[in-house]
């Protein structure tokens, strides 16, 4: 993995990140017609505009336990120990069904990637489609790694809820402080995520923004 993702990378995103070198970035640069290199660095921008959005639906008491409901109830059985993976988590097992399940919106384990998308970014999907295009260079492929890496992200977050024992409180705060340190140290990604959740232009995150992003997790409905 690139020095540059070390101090500065939130500590979820470091987390995933390591464990996605190697054959898993290999197998999603082949699926996506791309280079390993390339395929690293928007992988390094997603994975902090997913987990920062997560954060943000997470931010209130009702969101969180929303998307604790989603993890109880569909990402636990990718999440069940294995003998290799993030802490459990059997990432290899999990790619290969995303990969098998078809990027166009197929099921693999954990439901469908589309709609975990659907639910992650509310209104403002295309725009962080977009977005993560542009900064990639991946253009319209970015929607496609999108639909990768959200069943892993929630895999692995319902990894922590088990491991950690976390409650709706515990998991709001590990993903609130993940949102803010992709904010404030400029981690690959922030931008991004500072642009969708500005969705009315005017510089600041504020409440009408957030109305405006509100189908996320909050409906805590698939």
């Amino acid at each position: 993995m690139n020095t540059s993702t070390s101090a500065s990378t939130p500590l979820l995103t470091q987390q995933l990140l390591q464990h996605l070198q190697g054959a898993p970035l290999q197998q999603m640069a082949q699926r996506l017609g791309t280079d390993t290199a390339q395929t690293q660095s928007a992988v390094e921008m997603a994975l902090p505009l997913l987990l920062g959005a997560l954060g943000r639906n997470a931010e209130g008491p009702q969101g969180a336990q929303s998307l604790l409901g989603a993890l109880q109830r569909d990402h636990m059985d990718a999440a069940a120990p294995a003998a290799q993976g993030i802490g459990g988590l059997d990432l290899g097992g999990l790619l290969g069904s995303v990969l098998g399940g078809g990027m166009a919106g197929g099921a693999g384990q954990g439901g469908d990637a589309g709609a975990i998308l659907g639910h992650i970014f509310g209104g403002g999907r295309e725009r962080a489609e977009a977005g993560l295009g542009q900064a990639s260079g991946l253009g319209a492929n970015a929607g496609q790694l999108l639909q990768m890496l959200a069943p892993i992200v929630m895999a692995f977050l319902a990894q922590r809820v088990r491991s950690d024992g976390l409650d709706a409180g515990g998991l709001g705060q590990v993903l609130g402080q993940e949102r803010a340190q992709v904010q404030r140290t400029g981690a690959p990604g922030g931008d991004l995520l500072g642009s969708l959740l500005d969705q009315d232009g005017d510089g600041q995150v504020g409440l009408g923004d957030l109305f405006k992003i509100g189908g996320s997790l909050l409906g805590g409905r698939r």
